[in-house]
């Protein structure tokens, strides 16, 4: 079973909540046998535009036959101004090409898949976040089984402060391994 988390955090260096709580997930992931791999999205050449391949030098053809060689698909992103980062906008544009292929009477290449949502941030936002990706992954063919998010809202996770990578690990470990826990099964349940 293989696992890609793509990881929308805005930040190339540095401690950053969103890819500290996908490495915590990460290795939940490997714990029950599933391969997993985290593409740092910010670092990689993701042109912009609707179509798989945007032209010479552009990293998302490869990103996708990752994703299409995976059985479960996780996106992770910060809460900004009530939203995902512009790094998953980013993926849902790429990824619309395979929605224009399902309009046009073909199979998805990402049917039976399953998605799940992993969200950090210092207020309100994870479930208008969890409702416009949810959407999406459905539209393209993706499972979203129940209980397939992983939201941590805390204020140590605010702009700015200054929580380390161990004290984060801390909190997610003592917090949320249950509900990671239960996010694994029912993924790997629903994944074809």
């Amino acid at each position: 079973m293989k696992a890609v988390i793509l990881l929308g955090t805005l930040k190339k260096e540095g401690v950053s909540n969103t890819a500290v709580l996908s490495a915590f997930f990460q290795q939940k992931l490997e714990k029950q046998q599933v391969e997993c791999e985290i593409i740092h999205l910010v670092k990689e050449r993701i042109l912009p535009g609707t179509y798989t391949n945007m032209g010479e030098g552009d990293a998302w053809p490869a990103i996708l036959d990752k994703l299409t060689a995976a059985q479960l698909i996780i996106f992770a992103t910060p809460i900004w101004w009530g939203g995902h980062s512009s790094e998953i906008q980013k993926v849902i544009e790429r990824l619309d090409h395979v929605h224009d292929g399902i309009l046009a009477g073909q199979p998805s290449k990402l049917a039976g898949k399953a998605a799940g949502i992993i969200i950090t941030g210092d207020s309100d936002g994870a479930q208008h976040i969890i409702g416009n990706i949810s959407n999406f992954v459905n539209a393209i063919g993706l499972v979203l089984p129940p209980y397939a998010s992983l939201s941590v809202l805390w204020e140590g996770q605010k702009k700015g402060a200054s929580t380390t990578r161990e004290a984060l690990m801390q909190k997610y470990e003592a917090e949320y391994s249950k509900t990671a826990d239960t996010m694994i099964a029912q993924l790997l349940k629903y994944a074809h």
